[in-house]
């Protein structure tokens, strides 16, 4: 049993007795879910993640792991920690993506031309109809990259689908720093500029320029897949009270 092993199971206990108990469960002597009650919301047996615990389990793999930080709500900073008493610390850890507040959504729903709502890392947490027809390789059915920038700088596609590709993605670079310039010691944000760097060498070039903007109002041209060329003007707004999110609505305007 190594001392690395004891370490994950202790923090693990840590975690999962500060964990609210299942609603409706009758009052219990000790705090948080109990091992199976765990187990069972991650899909793997409660002797297993007994041994877990107990630092008897060897080569808890990362697709468990991420089960059961997704189920005990870990901060990022805690993610990171169990990733690195499993011995995983060189992997990519795997990232977590707020869910948009249900009135944004119900905003979303209400707004006749494309609109979306990024994140605090420029993560699409939610999108309507329209705007998911308008970008089918981002929020479309089957979609594998819903952030902007892992959109713009990994889907092929869409250096066709956006019009002058080159320009717009340098800008949109620019701008992502300018917002992001508070996340300077965030482990994501630096995770996000690394991977970013190491699989897109235009990335690399335009972070290494250090360009900074505003997203300023503009108009934005896609050559669609089925409408052809299409011209929206580009407003972005950001909800009083949640100034982490931005809420992005493209007015249609005549491509003549």
């Amino acid at each position: 049993m190594t001392a690395r092993r004891k370490e994950l199971g202790r923090f693990l206990r840590t975690l999962r007795e500060r964990s609210p108990a299942p609603t409706g469960a009758r009052r219990r002597r000790t705090p948080g879910l109990r091992r199976e009650e765990l187990a069972a919301q991650c899909g793997i047996s409660a002797t297993w993640y007994t041994w877990i615990e107990q630092g008897r389990a060897g080569g808890v793999s990362p697709d468990t792991l991420a089960r059961l930080a997704d189920a005990l709500l870990v901060t990022d900073a805690e993610r990171r920690y169990l990733w690195e008493i499993a011995g995983l610390g060189p992997q990519r850890l795997p990232r977590t993506v707020p869910q948009a507040p249900a009135e944004v959504v119900s905003v979303l729903a209400h707004i006749a031309a494309p609109a979306y709502c990024l994140g605090r890392y420029w993560d699409a947490l939610a999108w309507n109809d329209e705007a998911r027809e308008l970008f089918p390789d981002w929020l479309g059915e089957g979609a594998c990259e819903r952030n902007l920038l892992d959109f713009v700088f990994s889907v092929p596609a869409a250096r066709d689908f956006i019009v002058d590709w080159p320009e717009r993605a340098r800008r949109l670079v620019a701008e992502f720093a300018a917002d992001a310039a508070d996340l300077a010691a965030d482990p994501r944000y630096d995770e996000m500029v690394v991977d970013l760097s190491a699989r897109s060498v235009e990335f690399r070039d335009y972070w290494q320029r250090r360009e900074v903007s505003f997203r300023d109002p503009a108009l934005k041209s896609f050559r669609h897949p089925v409408r052809g060329l299409v011209v929206y003007e580009q407003t972005t707004f950001a909800p009083l009270v949640m100034r982490d999110l931005k809420l992005v609505i493209l007015c249609r305007r005549s491509s003549g």
